[in-house]
């Protein structure tokens, strides 16, 4: 072979290996990404106050949950900046999974910090815990956590309430577990709209399980107090098994903000069960898809 000959051959061998090393990253990209749409994987503010904050029950967060259900879900949720946990077990091994998370969240390019609830004083649902999670690069947490008790009386498993500093803004997210459809949640839910008098000032965000669909009328004092869902007609619940494709079962997760004091820029759910074969395996991660929004302070 020609001297010529052999260069030909060399570029076409260096245009191949180019080309596969190419569309491997690209792929491993695809299989990786599962930010909200429109949100990078930055680690400052830079010249924005937009924040994203995500919600999700994750079914008896605790030991059951496998190192590979942790890295999942992280990946899942990697490219939001506060993460409110509901259901995370009153044991032991609620707050190890959570930090276990925090651990592989901060090999992922950003570093996390965390705070957990005490155990809830529920009666008639079960003791759980509540968790807020977040990135100190892209929001501050304003003092320490609370659950709020003024109704723990009315509510079975009371709102878990942090405030964040992000720029010269803040909001305070109150974050809950409903309790099931079964035993009306609608007699606790309707507690939930005393709780802007408790705070006034303050640019509540509440989000969580409510196992209620927004269209229900206890949510009505909400929001004619100018508290609206981010979410409407948005299924969350996982079915146990699908039907014609159709995996979402009910109404149950959602975000209420108040339109005068947040701007909501984009919002959305993560469909992560279509990651998985089977719902079944799905499920092992939780029953709930995470909802989120992105948004700026007024």
């Amino acid at each position: 072979m020609s001297k010529q000959g052999y260069i030909i051959v060399a570029a076409a061998i260096l245009l191949l290996v180019v080309l596969f090393v190419y569309l491997r990253s690209k792929n491993t990209g695809r299989e990786e990404q599962s930010a909200p749409p429109g949100q990078s994987d930055t680690t400052s503010l830079g010249p924005t106050n937009d924040v994203v904050i995500c919600s999700w029950n994750l079914k008896d967060f605790g030991k059951s949950k496998s190192d590979q259900t942790i890295e999942f879900i992280a990946n899942a949720i990697r490219n939001v900046d506060v993460l409110a946990i509901q259901e995370v077990v009153a044991g032991s091994g609620g707050p190890q999974a959570v930090g276990r998370l925090v651990d592989v969240l901060n090999r992922k390019g950003a570093k996390w910090d965390y705070t957990i609830s005490d155990p809830t004083s529920s009666k008639e649902s079960g003791t759980e815990r509540y968790a807020f999670i977040w990135k100190p690069s892209r929001v501050k947490k304003i003092g320490n956590a609370w659950l709020e008790k003024k109704y723990s009386e009315q509510i079975d498993r009371e709102p878990y309430m942090a405030t964040f500093q992000v720029k010269n803004k803040f909001f305070t997210m109150a974050s809950f577990h409903a309790i099931p459809k079964a035993k009306q949640p609608e007699t606790e839910i309707r507690y939930l709209r005393y709780v802007p008098d408790e705070y006034p000032g303050k640019n509540l965000i509440f989000g969580g399980d409510f196992n209620c669909p927004e269209s229900h009328s206890v949510f009505n004092a909400l929001k004619n107090m100018d508290y609206q869902p981010v979410f409407v007609k948005q299924k969350t619940s996982l079915r146990s098994k699908c039907v014609n494709n159709d995996c979402l079962a009910s109404e149950y997760d959602n975000l209420f903000c108040k339109r005068a004091n947040i701007r909501v820029i984009n919002s959305g759910v993560m469909h992560f069960y279509k990651s998985f074969s089977n719902i079944k395996d799905a499920i092992k991660v939780s029953d709930h898809i995470p909802v989120y929004m992105k948004f700026s302070v007024n």
